[in-house]
């Protein structure tokens, strides 16, 4: 059976941005990154956890949330980034650039995850398995995972051959094939072990 939803502690008229990204793994691509402030007037049924919802209905989600919500925003870290900073620290930067982008300021955070940015515009609590559980963090996983498959789909367009638009940058066998027949383009993570191992000479 799926977890029931839980219901935070919080002060009822708390303004609270639910925050969660989408394409940590993935060895081509963005990291992308939302925030949600989500309007208790206007509530949106059927959010949950992006992986546990089909494509067609995060398409109906998505247009929802962005009419409904007080505030959200999405946000890309790209491929220079993730290799400069590594995955992890690129993924709670985009966390704090999200909630500082919002137009409503937050009193609360709500992270997906166990670990918190450093630098936040608001107070911040980490909620694990916190996109099946908070509305609000579901809605930016909404966003953030239409985001980008919308994006991975279009470079599949100008890269073609890799099967973005299929396999949207994760490692898949057809993706690794691809990748060591066509070898990297200029959106493939240098810094992943896959992507790398094909850069570095041949030391025989």
């Amino acid at each position: 059976m799926r977890r029931r939803r839980t219901v935070t502690d919080l002060e009822p008229g708390t303004l609270v941005a639910g925050v969660d990204e989408a394409g940590r793994g993935p060895l081509a691509g963005p990291v992308v990154v939302a925030a949600v402030i989500l309007d208790p007037a206007r509530p949106i049924r059927g959010l949950d956890d992006s992986k546990y919802l089909s494509e067609q209905r995060r398409n109906v989600l998505e247009p929802r949330i962005r009419e409904r919500a007080l505030a959200f925003a999405v946000i890309e870290i790209g491929v220079a980034e993730i290799d400069r900073l590594n995955i992890f620290q690129a993924t709670m930067q985009g966390m704090s650039r999200a909630l500082a982008a919002l137009a409503v300021v937050p009193q609360l955070a709500l992270i997906d995850g166990n670990r918190l940015p450093k630098q936040l515009a608001c107070p911040g609590r980490a909620v694990v398995g916190g996109d099946a559980s908070e509305p609000a963090i579901s809605a930016a996983s909404i966003l953030a995972k239409v985001a980008r498959d919308r994006l991975m789909t279009a470079l599949d367009a100008v890269h073609p051959g890799y099967g973005f638009a299929q396999h949207k940058g994760y490692p898949t066998p057809e993706h690794l094939a691809s990748l060591a027949r066509l070898g990297p383009c200029e959106h493939h993570r240098r810094s992943f072990a896959p992507v790398r191992a094909l850069l570095e000479p041949e030391l025989f």
